[in-house]
């Protein structure tokens, strides 16, 4: 009797099992055939550079898919689980983030431009080098970290952006226009260092940080010398903007 037992519930768990698989299946291919798979089970679905702009993913479980790369431009994904999934340079402008779970999700480098991200939780999220970060995603605090990352890998336009909304959400943070100043001057836009360093140096002035206020002095004198042309920088060549380059990273490095 109790090898019957055991029998018939080992057969009903592979058939579970099996049944379960297969609506899997159906349901990508669902997605892939028609972009129409609201509460459809994804769970570690391969979608990598699949185009799903459009996608109506309302409610899907989409842990653990792998979406790198994909276009979901204008996808419609509120209240998708998408815990652990990767996103990595997906395209999501325009997407509807709304309700979504993004615990441990990958959006490095994705693009998020014009995104619905009202009430989402970014906080486990890894949002890297990602293009578009929608204000309402982060702090100053959160964008002048995302700017740095975007600065370390000479995505300089990158981190321009975030260090934009950085100083858009507190324009009295005196330590991204430093940052900032970095960024343009590396991008050879040498009138804007200068004004980012002078705000810095207003900035910390005011708030009788000796060290910043100098800090931004110095890196004001360093932007000036760049564009001075002397004996001594016009014979030193490019190895006296390589030193010079090396001073002003070494100084941003400073306020991390």
């Amino acid at each position: 009797m109790k090898l019957t037992t055991i029998a018939t519930t080992l057969l009903l768990l592979t058939s579970f099992a099996a049944t379960a698989q297969a609506e899997n299946i159906s349901h990508l291919q669902q997605l892939l055939s028609t972009k129409n798979c609201p509460q459809c089970d994804l769970t570690g679905a391969g979608l990598v550079m699949n185009d799903l702009a459009g996608a109506k993913l309302e409610r899907a479980n989409l842990v653990g898919a792998n979406l790198s790369q994909a276009n979901l431009a204008g996808a419609d994904l509120r209240g998708a689980n998408l815990s652990g999934a990767s996103l990595n340079s997906a395209n999501l402008t325009g997407a509807d983030l709304r309700g979504a779970n993004l615990t441990g999700t990958d959006l490095r480098s994705a693009y998020l431009t014009n995104a619905n991200v009202q009430g989402l939780d970014v906080r486990s999220a890894y949002l890297e080098g990602a293009v578009g970060i929608p204000t309402a995603l982060g702090s100053a605090d959160d964008f002048y970290k995302w700017g740095y990352a975007a600065w370390q890998k000479n995505d300089f336009a990158g981190a321009i952006g975030n260090y934009d909304r950085a100083i858009g959400l507190n324009p009295e943070f005196p330590g991204v226009y430093i940052a900032r100043s970095v960024a343009k001057f590396r991008m050879q836009d040498d009138e804007g260092a200068v004004k980012d360093a002078m705000v810095a140096e207003r900035l910390y002035f005011a708030k009788a940080d000796r060290q910043g206020t100098q800090v931004a002095q110095a890196l004001i004198a360093k932007i000036k010398l760049a564009n001075k042309p002397t004996e001594s920088n016009t014979n030193a060549g490019n190895g006296n903007m390589v030193d010079l380059v090396t001073g002003l990273s070494t100084m941003l490095l400073r306020f991390f």
